[in-house]
């Protein structure tokens, strides 16, 4: 006997008060959504305390591991509905414990009855499905409490319901329940996990990447659309703009002052992030910073670089080592695209000794040099923006076909 569904509790979503109809319909939608294409007989349903996705023959194992990527779950169990009667119901028992029995492990039968009309009551059913298990399984032991096993048994209107296995969300809040940000995306190892932390606070995120061509190749570009996509699995998809910012860094090189280049080029990227923000209607900036890292991130540099905006620009990193990051990038799987080796417009022009305390006047001042309006008219009018899936980046099916060769 396969389970028939997967019950979803929510966590945080419980704490929401009266929107809280707002956050659970969003996270049924992202569900819904995250489904349809791979799982198409399965049907998404949910309520106040819970939420169910009926697999109608799909795979249980399969539907987890893709509702792992949803943020909103705190936790998932596979459950089996059987018909209600106690036969069933002992039937059903034995059956949703047989995968996790091993010698001198423990369990226990709890039982809420929402079916006050059923002929048995909790204490009953209990009793009698822990008898059932216990003679079908003489190796486990009956334990009240903390057993290994907790056979969760729910007598409802149109059968009985039984679980085991508790397996845990990604948390968080659904993706869309906090607004549009701008994700600043370069090819690094930082932003995209930046962009990942943010989505789990349930930002919907537009990637905004920045592309100097020909110093920058190709090869960094797709290599910044394959992270999205890698993000794109917590959301859906992922908006990506490629923001032209050639023209912009040569004029940056050729005027302004060789300690000053890093800070006027990332106060170029913020006005350009921002007015693509109101644009599109978002309502913050993120970016992978993290305080102190390198020059560009010290308090003065981000005194000088944020000068140009009044919009919240959040920083989810900004506290962490790069030991944390690595970890995350490495748990979201954006690790090994982020350190192959394509430069992005962060690093070519890098100049040997930036300021890492930048006098915000003294920016102001250089910036006079810069056709800035020009510049930036230029650039805004040539943004290209695509929608990016989170199916096999180009990138890893290249390698995947020359690993084929060797």
């Amino acid at each position: 006997m396969k389970p028939t569904q997967i019950m979803i509790r929510y966590g945080e979503l419980s704490t929401k008060g009266k929107n809280i109809n707002f956050f659970i319909d969003t996270l049924g939608r992202n569900v819904k959504n995250a489904l349809a294409g791979s799982f198409p007989q399965a049907e998404t349903s949910w309520f106040r305390d819970r939420m169910y996705v009926e697999l109608n023959g799909e795979s249980a194992d399969d539907v987890i591991e893709r509702l792992k990527d949803i943020f909103g779950i705190q936790t998932m169990s596979p459950v089996l509905q059987v018909e209600k009667s106690l036969a069933a119901a002992e039937k059903g028992a034995i059956e949703i414990v047989r995968p996790f029995v091993e010698a001198g492990k423990s369990f226990k039968i709890n039982t809420k009855r929402a079916d006050h009309e059923f002929e048995y009551d909790t204490m009953d059913l209990n009793r009698m499905l822990g008898a059932a298990v216990a003679e079908a399984f003489p190796e486990l032991e009956v334990k009240m409490d903390e057993p290994d096993l907790t056979v969760r048994t729910e007598v409802r209107a149109d059968g009985i319901y039984l679980s085991v296995a508790t397996i845990q969300g990604p948390g968080g809040l659904p993706v869309g329940t906090a607004g549009k940000g701008m994700l600043m995306l370069s090819g690094g190892i930082d932003s995209p996990v930046a962009g990942y932390l943010s989505m789990k606070r349930g930002i919907d995120v537009e990637a905004v990447h920045f592309a100097s061509p020909p110093y920058t190749s190709p090869q960094a570009l797709q290599k910044a659309k394959d992270l999205a996509a890698k993000l794109a699995r917590y959301s859906g998809k992922v908006t990506f703009i490629d923001v032209p910012f050639t023209e912009i860094q040569e004029q940056i090189k050729k005027e302004i002052p060789e300690g000053y280049i890093m800070t006027v080029t990332r106060r170029m990227m913020m006005i350009l992030t921002d007015l693509i923000r109101e644009q599109r209607k978002g309502l913050a900036i993120m970016n992978g910073e993290s305080l102190g890292q390198v020059a560009s991130q010290t308090l003065e540099s981000m005194y000088a670089i944020n000068e140009v905006t009044s919009t919240p620009i959040l920083r989810p990193l900004v506290a962490m080592d790069k030991t944390e990051i690595v970890e995350i990038a490495q748990k979201i799987d954006t690790f090994d695209l982020s350190v192959l080796p394509y430069e992005d417009c962060c690093t070519i022009f890098t100049p040997p000794r930036p300021k890492t305390k930048p006098d915000a006047e003294r920016v102001i001042e250089y910036e006079k040099a810069l056709d800035v309006d020009g510049l930036i008219k230029r650039a805004m009018d040539g943004l290209k923006i695509e929608t990016i899936g989170p199916e096999t980046s180009a990138l890893e099916q290249e390698e995947e076909l020359f690993e084929g060769l060797l």
